[in-house]
C-alpha cells in the first residue's frame, strides 16, 4: 500500500525541502519507488533535483486545478526510482484560485488516485504556510513529518501546525497521523542545540526521530548542483544521517512502531 507523507512546518528555513528531497532519495536508494510532489510555489524541490523551471511545462498546479492529467506532469529524476511532480510560479495563486472551487480541500487527493499504485512512497513538500495547498496535502497524506531547526524559536508555531493537523483529522482525514518530528541543522558543539533537543524530546517523546540531521556543508552545497546529498557526497555526515532517517521512516510506516 502506498505511503503518503507530508513534510510540513509553516516556519521557513527549517530544512523542510532539503529533508523531503534527501529522504526521498534515500528511500529510492533502498529500492522504494518514490514520487516527490512540490507544493511550494518557490519550486526549490525541483531545483534541488536539477530541474530548471523554464525547461519544462509540467506542474502540480494544473493537476490540482483539474486542467491537467497527473501522469502527464510527472518527471523522471536522475535518482533511480525517484520521480517528481514539480511546482510552477502559477502555484503562488493557488490558494486564491481554490477559494471558489468545489471539493477544494480534496483536489490533490482525488487527482492522485490513478497513480497511487505506481509508488511505494509519495512525499508532499508543503509551502511554509497553512493555506489550501497545505490543507490539500494534509487531506491526502497518511502522516506528517515535522522538521525542526535547532534554534531558540524551534517550537514557535509548531502548536499551530499540530492544531491544524487535529482539525484536518477531525473534519476530513481521520487516518492522518504525525509520523515524527525531525531535528535538523544539529550542531552538538552548542549548548543551545542540546537544550532544544531536550525540550523537543520532552514535548514530543517517542515521536522525535532518534536520528538528528547535522549542520553539514555538503548538504547545503548539494542543491546548487541539482543533487540530493546522497548523490553529491555519499560519505558526508548529512547524507548518512538522511539514510538513517529513511530507515526509521520505513520502520514507522511498515513496521510496528506506533504513531500518534
Amino acid at each position: 500500500m502506498t505511503k503518503i507523507i507530508a513534510f510540513a512546518n509553516q516556519k521557513g528555513g527549517v530544512g523542510k525541502t532539503t529533508t523531503a528531497i534527501n529522504i526521498g532519495a534515500s528511500l529510492a536508494a533502498i529500492k522504494k519507488r518514490v514520487l516527490l510532489i512540490d507544493l511550494d510555489p518557490q519550486g526549490n524541490a525541483g531545483t534541488g533535483l536539477g530541474f530548471v523551471r523554464a525547461s519544462h511545462h509540467q506542474s502540480v498546479y494544473g493537476v490540482i486545478m483539474g486542467t491537467a492529467n497527473v501522469a502527464d506532469n510527472i518527471l523522471t529524476t536522475a535518482v533511480p526510482g525517484m520521480h517528481i511532480l514539480p511546482s510552477s510560479q502559477a502555484l503562488a495563486g493557488a490558494d486564491v484560485d481554490l477559494l471558489d472551487m468545489d471539493n477544494r480541500e480534496f483536489r490533490l487527493r482525488d487527482a492522485l488516485k490513478p497513480i497511487l499504485s505506481h509508488y511505494d512512497y509519495i512525499l508532499l513538500d508543503c509551502p511554509p504556510a497553512l493555506g489550501y495547498l497545505t490543507i490539500n496535502a494534509l487531506t491526502t497524506a497518511d502522516s506528517v513529518i515535522i522538521p525542526l531547526q535547532c534554534e531558540f524559536f524551534a517550537l514557535e508555531g509548531v502548536q499551530q501546525l499540530i492544531d491544524t493537523i487535529s482539525v484536518v483529522k477531525e473534519k476530513w482525514n481521520p487516518d492522518l497521523n504525525i509520523l515524527g518530528v525531525l531535528l535538523t541543522m544539529y550542531d552538538k558543539r552548542y549548548g543551545l542545540t542540546r537544550a532544544v533537543d531536550d525540550d523537543v524530546r520532552n514535548s514530543f517523546g517517542e515521536l522525535v526521530f532518534k536520528t538528528v540531521v547535522p549542520r553539514n556543508v555538503r548538504v547545503s552545497e548539494a542543491p546548487s548542483h541539482g543533487k540530493p546529498a546522497l548523490f553529491y557526497d555519499f560519505n558526508s555526515t548529512g547524507a548518512q544521517a538522511y539514510l538513517r532517517v529513511a530507515t526509521e521512516v520505513v520502520q514507522r510506516t511498515e513496521g510496528d512502531i506506533n504513531v500518534q
